[in-house]
């Protein structure tokens, strides 16, 4: 799986990314749990929670879709939009604690992309299923 092996990988990286900036922050504002009123280590421990709620899911259903040998090209293109929502999200969250515009098109574009995902396995499922019988 190869195309989902290369958006987990950039993936995997921008989560270190966002993990090593909770720690930082954690370390600056001694705060070993919780947020304990910061709220620039409450966006931080925010954006990356958000992170670990979403792409887990995305990256499977685009293994399994991989899998069935679906579409390179709209699992490129997923992952592609992937990257760029989630990147989208954790700037817009580091900018403004309140609604932000990237925070909000990054977070509507991962949505989306977990419903498209979602609906394409079904569709796969159900077909696979109608051959079977």
């Amino acid at each position: 799986m190869p195309v989902t092996l290369l958006y987990a990988s950039i993936l995997g990286l921008l989560f270190l990314l966002l993990s090593i900036n909770v720690a930082r922050l954690r370390g600056k504002h001694k705060v070993p749990f919780g947020t304990e009123g910061s709220i620039e280590l409450a966006r931080a421990a925010r954006t990356q929670a958000n992170f670990v709620e979403c792409v887990p899911l995305l990256l499977l259903l685009m293994a399994l879709l991989e899998s069935l040998q679906s579409s390179r090209y709209l699992l490129h293109a997923i992952g592609i939009l992937a990257v760029v929502a989630r990147l989208l999200h954790a700037w817009g969250l580091s900018r403004n604690e309140a609604l932000s515009a990237p925070r909000g098109i990054g977070a509507g574009l991962t949505f989306l992309l977990i419903l498209v995902c979602c609906l394409w396995g079904l569709w796969r499922s159900i077909f696979a299923l109608s051959l079977l019988h």
